[in-house]
């Protein structure tokens, strides 16, 4: 098969080429065309590649020609173009073979298309050859400017970063052909930001040029413009901005704004009070700026904390002051960065300070006592007036005025102007040995400033008591025991204090000497009551008794004299005086009438409240067995909206027969439950009507009211067909009314209470309204 083609060139000159016959054995060749167009034939196919320039503004835009070997020109043959835009994009002239483009095309958007032409017979409409695939490739031009893909672009870099420091990349892209010369080598170049930056002409890196000072500029603009074509004339360009700032880095130290700061304290201001705030400044930020506060006071009275939200000092008191004592201060401060790199330590060689000036404000102070408590002595029995001791208080204003002493409720001690406490009672170490006194401090030029001082006064001991028994005895001898028998062991007590330990001396008094007993002092603070004769008798000295002299070591020494009650008993034949002391047993068990007393109440108190718990259970059963007698009738009024059949209506019901003669009921006395019943039965059965249904339900209403155990004690058997006998009103059912006169007065109604007044008004308007 023979094939012509014919390629343009790449100036849009169609040049004819031979045409190339290959046969089915033949080899591949290549023939080079003078214009440089590439043609290959295998097996008898001729194919090949166009190239067609970008953004042609012709609407129809000559590529090449398709011809066959075979075409005689004679009008017979018909070229067709198939495969992706043919017929869109591309055209084929069906007679000569002309390919055109009637699109612009852009490399950007596709830069290959692959076509298939195919040659008909028109007479016969057979293909004369195979069909033929070829090319047609888009060439690129110099159409799209660079782009910044990544914006926007924003670092941060550190203040005073050194130069050549790196700061960001940018990065620009070209739609363009690289492999096409130019067109897609790109250069940067910064158009502002200098001296500051500079950039990389091919990378695009950014980078610090110069030192920068975050407190002076803390965000730089830089503009990057980016060239294709490697900057020659004609070439396309695109700019982004980069947005870059500076981080902060401690390299200012913080500066007292003011050199000089007053501050007043009133000298009743207490400790850990704040007296003013001192402020220093730091052009640094963040943790840069946090600062610590420092004082130097050689009194030790103010101290500075900081406060890290707001970054002041605040001054505080650290003791009391005292305007009479020194009336002002002088104090330094200094600041200094909290955290500052090593790095940076030559920015912070020197802590800025500030001088601090305190007044002390005087205010009107209480009185001051001269010790914070006192402690005084005196014998118990001094005379009044005794002399106890003396405080005092002064004003520790300027105007020092006088002072006015009282006692805060004590009704034994005083004190007069000069601060002396004074007895205005007796005292008595045994009953009170100290007392606790507030004496109150009071200026008489200004009686609200008062302060107090805590008094105590030892009552001191002196000996004003006698020794005495340390408890009751209660002694008994056998009427068989022996002389020199132990009956009874004593000790004594003395509520006298003393300044070596007790020591009592025990002997018989000697007024009241008996030879039927003796005692011998142990020299211990006890002593032994002996007998001193053999055999007692019950029935002729039951009871005998001695007096017992003690005498203290007190000075002067003190005596009392005790009496010890001794009972003779019968004892047996072991002579123990715990047997002894049996026949007693009452009294040994030490019943007392103060306890019998007490016993005897609360036993009384316990069966009156068993009294009180049954009478109360009583009544409550009382009350909840009629509920409904304590409920007010009156209040239960039921209102039926359903109508009778009226006084016509005499169809339901016998009304002769429910209008039977009423039996009258005589007050009787009461006899046994189920014979009443009877009797109120058979009067119902008169009353009612004469039916076995109405009998049927009366007896099972009275048998369930037999056989309940709940019902009330008797029983009421209640019937309503009549109103009941002796009725002044008569009877007031409906059902009777037909046989009484129609013009009957109902004004004797209002006679009857407030109760009936509605009912009056009812029937009175009645009849109005029917006459």
């Amino acid at each position: 098969m023979n094939c012509c083609l014919l390629l343009p060139f790449m100036l849009g000159i169609p040049l004819l080429l031979p045409c190339l016959i290959a046969t089915e054995n033949s080899k591949t060749e290549e023939v080079k065309h003078p214009a440089g167009s590439h043609l290959r034939v295998r097996r008898g196919w001729m194919w090949n590649q166009f190239f067609v320039p970008e953004e042609m503004n012709k609407t129809r835009h000559h590529i090449g020609q398709l011809r066959s070997d075979l075409d005689n020109g004679n009008n017979s043959f018909q070229y067709k173009l198939l495969g992706a835009g043919a017929g869109s994009i591309f055209v084929i002239d069906e007679r000569t073979g002309d390919i055109y483009a009637v699109q612009k095309l852009d490399r950007e958007e596709r830069s290959l298309y692959t076509l298939r032409a195919q040659v008909i017979d028109t007479t016969t409409g057979r293909a004369m050859e195979p069909e033929s695939e070829f090319v047609i490739r888009v060439s690129d031009i110099n159409d799209n400017e660079p782009k910044f893909l990544d914006e926007p672009y924003e670092a941060i870099v550190p203040e005073m970063s050194p130069e050549g420091t790196f700061v960001i990349q940018v990065t620009a892209s070209d739609a363009d052909d690289p492999s096409s010369g130019n067109n897609a080598r790109l250069l940067y170049s910064l158009r502002q930001g200098q001296p500051y930056f500079s950039i990389e002409p091919t990378t695009g890196v950014i980078r610090i040029s110069s030192k920068m000072d975050r407190e002076l500029q803390d965000e730089y603009w830089v503009i990057i413009q980016a060239k294709d074509m490697i900057g020659l004339p004609g070439a396309l360009s695109g700019t982004t901005s980069v947005l870059i700032k500076l981080s902060d880095v401690n390299d200012n130290k913080p500066i007292f704004k003011d050199s000089l700061y007053r501050l007043t304290v009133s000298e009743s201001a207490s400790v850990g009070m704040s007296i003013g705030k001192i402020m220093a400044y730091d052009n640094d930020i963040e943790e840069n700026a946090e600062m610590d506060y420092s004082i130097e006071d050689d009194s030790k009275t103010f101290d500075v904390i900081t406060n890290n939200e707001t970054q002041e000092g605040i001054i505080i008191l650290k003791k009391k002051v005292d305007f009479e004592h020194q009336n002002h201060y002088r104090i330094r401060a200094k600041v200094k960065n909290r955290r500052v790199d090593e790095q940076l330590r030559k920015y912070h060689t020197e802590a800025s300070t500030t001088v601090i000036k305190i007044q002390v404000e005087d205010v009107e102070e209480p009185p001051v006592f001269l010790l914070p408590y006192y402690i005084f002595e005196i014998f118990e029995g001094s005379p009044y007036g005794s002399f106890v001791g003396t405080v005092s208080a002064t004003d520790p204003d300027q105007r020092k005025s006088p002072i006015r002493y009282s006692i805060t409720r004590s009704k034994v001690f005083s004190i007069d102007d000069n601060g002396t406490v004074f007895t205005t009672n007796s005292l008595d170490r045994e009953i009170s040995a100290w007392y606790n006194l507030s004496v109150t401090a009071t200026e008489k030029y200004s009686i609200e400033q008062s302060s107090a001082v805590p008094v105590y006064v030892q009552v001191l001991d002196i000996n004003d008591h006698a020794p005495e028994f340390s408890e009751y005895y209660e002694t008994y001898v056998c009427e068989n025991a022996v002389s020199g028998q132990v009956i009874q062991t004593i000790s004594a007590v003395d509520r006298d204090e003393s300044i070596e330990d007790h020591h009592f001396y025990f002997n018989v008094s000697v007024v009241e000497n008996n030879s039927s007993f003796t005692i011998i002092d142990n020299q211990d603070n006890t002593a032994v009551i002996l007998t001193n004769r053999t055999g007692f008798s019950l029935q002729e000295e039951p009871v005998f008794y001695i007096s017992i002299l003690i005498a203290d070591n007190g000075i002067p020494s003190l005596t009392s004299t005790n009496t010890l009650t001794i009972h003779v008993c019968a004892c047996d034949d072991t002579g123990s005086t715990q047997t002894c002391s049996n026949k007693d047993l009452m009294l040994s068990m030490g019943f007392r009438t103060e306890v019998i007393i007490a016993i005897l109440i609360f036993c009384i108190m316990i069966i009156c409240g068993f009294i009180f718990l049954n009478l109360g259970l009583k009544q409550r059963r009382k009350q909840t067995l009629f509920p409904e007698k304590g409920e007010d009738f009156r209040e239960n009024i039921f209102r039926y909206d359903d109508e009778g059949g009226g006084e016509e209506d005499t169809e339901a019901f016998d009304i002769v027969e429910l209008q039977g003669g009423t039996v009258m009921r005589e007050r009787k006395t009461r006899r046994a439950t189920r014979v009443e019943i009877r009797s109120l039965y058979r009067q119902s059965l008169q009353v009612g009507p004469d039916s076995a249904v109405f009998r049927k339900f009366i007896l099972e209403k009275l048998e369930e009211a037999n056989t309940d155990p709940c019902a009330p004690p008797f029983d009421s058997l209640q019937t309503y067909a009549f109103e009941g006998t002796g009725s002044l009103a008569g009877s007031l059912s409906s059902l009777g009314s037909a046989v009484f006169d129609q013009d009957e007065n109902y004004d004797y109604l209002n006679e009857l209470g407030p109760r009936f007044k509605r009912l009056a008004c009812m029937f009175g308007s009645a009849m109005q309204s029917n006459n």
